[in-house]
């Protein structure tokens, strides 16, 4: 008895730290893309399969498509957005069709999986921004973190 609950809490325990895109797009991945670089040269990357994510800056709707524009963070080992502080820039998502802009809304994390089409300038701001611009193969809409539910201490717990 003891067995099977163990195995069925390794079980629970695999699931979540499960990687958000598939197994199939992280092998198709080009190990040699360098994010960094894919940002200051994009159109040298064209046809790659890249997996990038951040947070949603914002999300339009064209006739030829959607776009989703993300400012990029690095990722941790299950393919989440994880340092708001680091970035090398904003990049943006083709998606062919429209999109719920309620689910991709401004603020929310995304992991995307997709080839690099080169680059696209568009204003931001008033400035031309140079974006890469990834065909989404894969969309990830993050769920927003929980507090973990069990606390471990000596002592009083208070929360301010």
């Amino acid at each position: 008895m003891k067995w099977l609950m163990s195995c069925v809490c390794f079980i629970f325990l695999l699931s979540g730290c499960a990687h958000v895109v598939s197994q199939e797009m992280r092998d198709r991945a080009g190990k040699e893309v360098n994010t960094e670089m894919l940002f200051q040269n994009p159109d040298a990357y064209m046809g790659k399969i890249v997996i990038l994510g951040g947070f949603i800056a914002g999300t339009e709707t064209r006739g030829e498509g959607s776009y989703i524009e993300v400012v990029q963070n690095p990722l941790d080992s299950t393919g989440r957005p994880e340092d708001r502080d680091t970035s090398f820039g904003r990049f943006l998502v083709f998606i062919e069709g429209r999109i719920d802009t309620a689910i991709y809304s401004s603020g929310r994390e995304i992991t995307v999986a997709g080839e690099v089409l080169g680059r696209k300038v568009q204003p931001l701001g008033e400035a031309q921004y140079s974006y890469p611009l990834i065909k989404g193969n894969e969309l990830h809409p993050i769920k927003q973190r929980g507090e973990f539910p069990v606390h471990f201490g000596i002592g009083i717990w208070k929360s301010f």
